[in-house]
């Protein structure tokens, strides 16, 4: 399985940190052998996503590798690490990695600031660009409810 990550620079709530870790845990014991978690290198949400991937493939023994998409603009970069088997792709602008990020995965997961989509929110663009590619979403919310779509392509 493909899985891509998108969140806002200011990190996961408590709630949506158990439930990710809850999803990636599913995830990885129903389709894991194989899996690419791919994320954008930011401080914040990615950079929390990514260390919770990199707990459950040691504990757990996931076979999941990253696939890592940082931005060309260091200031919010978070300069994640993985082993010799990641992949680190050279940096790109906001837009273009968020689309490369959407392009490649089967299934996105968000964890947004708000519960409201907004504009100006690279979080939500990515969401929106997710749709229109008819990925399949999760979204988890700052109180850990959370949505499940699939993109209408529209």
């Amino acid at each position: 399985m493909r899985i891509g990550f998108t969140g806002t620079q200011k990190g996961m709530t408590e709630h949506q940190f158990d439930v990710f870790v809850n999803v990636i845990h599913t995830l990885m014991r129903q389709d894991g052998d194989g899996s690419v978690f791919h994320h954008g290198d930011c401080v914040g949400c990615d950079q929390q996503a990514h260390q919770i991937v990199a707990a459950l493939r040691g504990d757990c023994n996931y076979d999941i590798k990253f696939d890592i998409h940082p931005p060309s603009d260091p200031k919010s970069r978070a300069f994640c690490k993985g082993k010799d088997t990641d992949t680190v792709r050279h940096p790109a602008p906001y837009l273009v990695r968020n689309h490369s990020i959407v392009d490649e995965v089967d299934f996105l997961i968000g964890c947004p600031k708000g519960a409201k989509e907004v504009l100006r929110s690279g979080t939500w663009a990515t969401v929106r660009y997710a749709r229109e590619s008819s990925k399949k979403i999760m979204l988890i919310f700052p109180d850990g409810s959370q949505v499940l779509t699939k993109g209408d392509g529209s």
